[in-house]
């Protein structure tokens, strides 16, 4: 094979997917501009949805304690709290959101206390429900500090100190550097999306580079050319590779602008939101290694000629662009599940892990990300994924070999 001829394939494709509008929606607007809006869009909402959440008044029915004037009086005092009147249907109530807990005193609880035998209240909830959790957290808030508060009265009535019940305290320090803890929140996520980008980027110009055309009626022009089968796949598979490549640094270079500027919005918006999605609550400043970045995309450069030479392959053997997409499906599945690996807890890289496609690379990231370097695992990741790769790619040359896959009618 020739370099030149294989460049000069490489250069007329090239110049025909930026002629074509929807190969730059899905490799540069879909990526740089849509996801990363529709990631800080959801953001903010939920941000928006969490602050109001928590600024609202939770409605808490209350059941029982006529008898115990100083716990319901400590609920009703509440500022965060709605004590509703008693019903039968409390539990559906609840259910149907209509009001977040319910309390349940037991007869006589304050006497108890008083007496000082050990009594129980019951909080039902909705469980998994955000406001109901919001109204939990805050009912476990008051009666804690109205059980402190009786502690301390009674310390002081017998002349003891209040570090009689609690000799110690907890106090809990981050001793991670920022660039872990950020990898140890997004390093399942970030490569989740490199490997959907890595798809998504080659998925259309491999589609319109072999079943489009079949349907244009140029792919008999092009074989007509003084190219060889091999240059002609060459030219077409760098094509379908750069096309990948730049869908996944556009992305992440754009997902690293929203993530900068949004940021300090989403934590204006709420300081509760960062704690729901794991962070530390503004103390520790969240970063991501770039040295490590950078590590996972030269990492993710074999997997990316890998997809690319597998849907190349996949894609010409259909007669249309739709039949094309149908038969790109089943990959797309294949690829998501082993990419959701990142985002499981528990698993680990290990040498046989590095061996499975797409799992290693999902697992690799995610501890590049946190700053830990396994150089011989990375070193046989990226050798397995470049003969994976290598596989695919004869695959596809195989394919382009068959008359009866090119003319099929």
């Amino acid at each position: 094979m020739r370099g030149s001829r294989i460049r000069a394939v490489w250069a007329k494709e090239l110049r025909e997917a930026v002629r074509d509008r929807r190969t730059l929606m899905s490799t540069l607007v879909l990526p740089t501009i849509v996801m990363p809006l529709l990631f800080l869009a959801v953001g903010v909402l939920s941000a928006r949805i969490f602050g109001k959440a928590r600024a609202e008044r939770s409605a808490v029915m209350v059941l029982g304690g006529d008898d115990s004037p100083g716990v319901r009086a400590v609920l009703e005092k509440a500022p965060k709290l709605q004590c509703m009147p008693a019903a039968a249907e409390w539990r559906t109530l609840v259910s149907d959101k209509k009001i977040r807990a319910v309390v349940s005193i037991p007869p006589g609880f304050d006497q108890k206390l008083d007496r000082g035998e050990p009594e129980a209240v019951t909080i039902y909830d909705y469980e998994g429900e955000l406001r109901s959790g919001l109204a939990v957290a805050e009912v476990r808030r008051v009666l804690s500090d109205y059980r402190q508060g009786l502690v301390r009265a009674r310390l002081e009535s017998r002349g003891l100190p209040p570090g009689l019940v609690q000799p110690f305290d907890l106090n809990t320090q981050n001793v991670a550097p920022p660039e872990k803890v950020g990898g140890n929140l997004f390093g399942g996520m970030i490569p989740y999306l490199f490997i959907i980008f890595c798809v998504t980027g080659a998925l259309y110009p491999a589609i319109d580079l072999t079943a489009g055309e079949k349907e244009r009626g140029t792919m008999e022009t092009i074989l007509c050319s003084p190219v060889t089968r091999g240059e002609l796949v060459m030219g077409k598979f760098l094509t379908v590779l750069t096309a990948s490549v730049v869908t996944v640094v556009a992305s992440i270079a754009s997902m690293t602008v929203t993530v900068t500027l949004g940021g300090s919005l989403l934590a204006s918006k709420s300081v509760g939101a960062a704690s729901m999605m794991g962070a530390v609550a503004g103390k520790v400043p969240v970063l991501i290694d770039p040295l490590g970045l950078a590590a996972v995309v030269v990492l993710a450069l074999p997997s990316a000629a890998m997809f690319s030479a597998l849907l190349l392959a996949i894609s010409v053997t259909a007669k249309t662009s739709k039949e094309a997409q149908s038969y790109a499906m089943p990959v797309m599945m294949l690829v998501l599940l082993p990419a959701m690996t990142g985002l499981m807890p528990g698993l680990e890289l290990s040498a046989r892990v590095a061996l499975i496609p797409v799992m290693n690379l999902a697992l690799a990231s995610k501890e590049l990300l946190s700053g830990v370097w396994h150089w011989n695992l990375l070193a046989l990741i990226f050798v397995s994924s470049c003969v994976y790769a290598a596989l695919a790619l004869r695959f596809c040359v195989s394919q382009f070999n068959r008359e009866s896959v090119l003319f099929r009618g």
